[in-house]
């Protein structure tokens, strides 16, 4: 019954639902970005949490320098001054941080809605497993974000907010400049870690085989710790903090395109 609802609307009807789902998206966004803006306390102590030396990843890696009789990957406590130069410029750090945020709390509500608007259009079976590939691209995309919250933006900002080139030149880091490295790391590792999905997607579409990746895997490795060294501070732990993942993801993807390889065939 729906399918034939679905093949009788026109243009127009298409595009009155398209806006029900953007208005629903936008309303579920703006409610939550509110209650993110009135929680201002909440909300940045969460943010600049990784600004101060007793943020949960130094103290574990204190605690593990201590196990493995390492005390020298244990960071010693230091003070980052965050500084403002702007007049306007902490209210608008604060309503973008509270639009950020209510982005990515409602950022499921927001795939399930695009995806009811699109999933009439599919094939029975294209709907079953694009919606297991939503999950999983979801799923890696926070692991992502999670990753870059606890290893790789607190060890980068420990590094550059106490790096000096002479002991006469203090670092005060600005607001904007703190909210702006942050956002950026969190969307490039989300970004990062959506590799098994592309992969998945080029081999459905016959553009990767497991062949060219395993061929392909030293150069691979080769540029992924690159990448990770661009990203991440100048030292063997943060590298491989990010590299190991990254590969890991690489890994992931070539068995994902042998699964996929492996149905096309079947």
């Amino acid at each position: 019954m729906e399918e034939e609802k679905e093949q009788n609307m026109t243009f127009w009807d298409h595009l009155d639902e398209l806006r029900k789902v953007i208005f629903r998206i936008a309303i579920a966004v703006v409610s939550v970005a509110v209650i993110a803006f009135v929680n201002k306390q909440l909300l940045f102590d969460i943010i600049l949490a990784p600004h101060r030396s007793d943020f949960i990843t130094y103290r574990a890696l204190c605690q593990l320098g201590q196990l493995l009789h390492i005390p020298s990957i244990c960071p010693e406590d230091f003070h980052v001054e965050l500084i403002n130069i702007q007049l306007s410029s902490q209210f608008l750090v604060h309503l973008s941080a509270a639009f950020y945020a209510g982005l990515v709390i409602t950022s499921p509500y927001i795939i399930y809605q695009l995806f009811s608007f699109v999933k009439p259009a599919l094939y029975e079976k294209e709907r079953k497993y694009s919606t297991l590939t939503l999950i999983v691209a979801f799923i890696l995309f926070f692991c992502g974000i999670l990753l870059n919250y606890y290893a790789v933006f607190p060890l980068s900002f420990r590094f550059l907010g106490t790096y000096q080139v002479s002991e006469i030149v203090a670092n005060k880091i600005t607001l904007s400049s703190y909210m702006s490295t942050f956002t950026t790391l969190s969307i490039a590792m989300g970004a990062v870690f959506e590799i098994p999905v592309l992969a998945f997607f080029f081999a459905k579409i016959g553009l990767v085989t497991p062949k060219h990746l395993k061929k392909y895997r030293r150069h691979a490795l080769v540029i992924i710790l690159i990448v990770a060294a661009i990203i991440t501070p100048p030292d063997l732990f943060s590298l491989f903090l990010l590299g190991i993942p990254m590969y890991m993801l690489y890994e992931l993807s070539i068995w994902v395109v042998q699964k996929v390889t492996k149905d096309k065939t079947a």
